[in-house]
């Protein structure tokens, strides 16, 4: 049995979360417009910034990315702690879930509500609901069985689609919503501790304990003014089901709960002890991949599942030109196009013809062109990779997917490849929306032999294809001889005066 938590008082901020696939237009039309060809500063993550929040009209988006939450093996290594949030009708449940949210101040957080769950009625069940003589807080009235699916693909890093619940027209829309990338799963719901499977999946279990009478006035006029009920209606439901199905069902599962939160939102102690918890959780499943990739794979042959374009004098004089230093914008862009054509090429003769292309932002994202050049209605997406700056670590900033990618071939495409950690995390993310890892074609300009190594180890499968391989990598990870930093000079923007391969992407 849970001890309940007192009360205390304490400022604090409010801040909306947002999940990595939030729409890039919104994110676009917040920042300044530049013309393609004129000189820009470096805009890279390994340049200090302000705080990780992006601000609409509407709403406020963390821009903190989310570290990796796979090993140098490319297997997930931590879950998503799963928060579950119980009690009755009204209890605070919700506002309890976003207070922890805002508290917790930490990006990559989903909050899963247990109403999208609720079953297809049928037509004679549709005709009780609208005379409120449908019981939807019986547990027959929940699709435990999709409940508990998607929960236990969520926790374990892969993309879920939910069901919308419309309680105007008691019916799921048909548009249902995709989420993904959870670091932490706030679920909560009146039911959310009656059914043991749903249990196991949860690593820490708050029972949100509020008044029956403040309830009753709160579901009276959530229901009123939300949900266009009459008042007549929704008295007579709750003493037919509502009341009676807390006392029978909601109630009793007090007995499971780790924390019990007496008054919901006001609780600042409770959620005070609920947050260090979490936080001090997050901090144990925190891991290291870059360095291990470092370390990892030195002397081995390169793997089969590699194809360089061949060494022809052509390909030879392209590189020798991007390569320098010295070499205009002007030039460097133009064979650069055209040994992106070239490898793009190369890499079609592997390929049938149902493929995607997705691009890992920003320097991919220059490889769209040649693509698109050659199959003129491929679907395109995009992922955006960043590094941190003080853990060194790539972080996952944000993904646009084409609809059932899964079915499809994809080009995955990076301008250059040096330890792969950036890499390995864009081919994880296809994989956790399932997408087969034989099916994935890995295309860069130019590779370091660790990277090679460290995306073939950890994907045997997948077929990595490139113009040239170059042996060595610095301390500071950079290709050596290298290429310089791709998006820097492809962009124009200011380049470091070392002459490296430093993109932020690109490692």
């Amino acid at each position: 049995m849970a001890a309940a938590v007192g009360a205390d008082e304490r400022p604090g901020s409010r801040r909306d979360s947002g999940s990595g696939e939030d729409s890039f237009d919104t994110l676009l039309s917040c920042l300044p417009l530049t013309p393609a060809l004129s000189p820009r500063k470096r805009t890279t993550s390994q340049s200090k910034a302000g705080p990780p929040l992006l601000r609409t009209s509407k709403r406020t988006i963390y821009t903190a990315g989310r570290p990796p939450w796979y090993n140098e093996t490319g297997t997930p290594f931590k879950e998503a702690f799963v928060i579950g949030l119980c009690g009755g009708s009204a209890s605070g449940k919700t506002t309890v879930a976003n207070k922890i949210i805002e508290a917790l101040d930490v990006p990559w957080v989903v909050l899963l509500s247990m109403d999208c769950f609720y079953k297809v009625l049928n037509k004679e069940q549709q005709e009780l609901a609208a005379h409120n003589e449908y019981n939807f807080d019986h547990p027959d009235a929940f699709d435990f069985d999709l409940l508990i699916s998607v929960l236990r693909k969520l926790k374990k890093g892969k993309s879920v689609k939910v069901p919308v619940y419309d309680f105007t027209t008691h019916s799921r829309r048909k548009e249902w919503k995709t989420i993904y990338g959870a670091n932490v799963v706030v679920f909560e719901g009146i039911l959310s501790f009656a059914n043991k499977e749903l249990l196991k999946l949860l690593d820490m279990k708050v029972f949100v304990d509020t008044d029956s009478d403040i309830r009753l006035v709160r579901r009276l006029q959530r229901d009123i003014m939300e949900r266009g009920r009459d008042i007549v209606g929704v008295i007579k439901q709750y003493n037919k089901f509502v009341k009676p199905a807390f006392e029978q069902y909601i109630e009793p599962t007090v007995q499971v709960a780790d924390i019990v939160v007496p008054r919901g939102g006001e609780n600042f102690v409770a959620l005070d002890l609920i947050v260090q918890h979490v936080h001090s959780q997050l901090e144990k499943r925190e891991i290291t991949v870059r360095a291990a990739l470092a370390s990892a794979h030195q002397g081995q042959p390169l793997p089969k599942s590699l194809s360089v374009l061949e060494s022809t004098p052509q390909v030879r004089g392209m590189h020798t030109i991007i390569r320098n230093k010295d070499t205009t914008r002007d030039e460097f862009i133009f064979y650069s196009k055209r040994l992106m054509r070239l490898l793009i090429e190369h890499a079609l003769s592997f390929l049938p013809l149902q493929i995607t292309g997705v691009s890992i932002l920003r320097a991919g994202e220059t490889m769209e062109q040649a693509l698109t050049a050659v199959c003129k209605d491929i679907r395109l997406g995009k992922i955006l990779i960043q590094t941190n700056h003080d853990t060194g670590e790539p972080e996952l900033h944000y993904l646009r997917l084409p609809k059932e990618i899964s079915e499809d071939y994809v080009i995955l495409m990076d301008s250059t490849v040096s330890t792969g950690a950036a890499a390995m995390m864009a081919v994880r993310v296809l994989l956790d929306h399932d997408v087969h890892e034989e099916k994935i074609f890995l295309l860069s300009l130019l590779m370091a032999e660790m990277g090679v190594h460290s995306v073939a180890y950890a994907f045997p499968r997948v077929r990595i294809i490139t113009t040239a391989v170059d042996k060595r990598v610095s301390e500071e990870f950079h290709i050596i001889p290298g290429i310089g930093n791709f998006g820097d000079r492809y962009f124009g923007t200011d380049a470091p005066s070392a002459w490296c391969e430093s993109e932020s992407m690109d490692y």
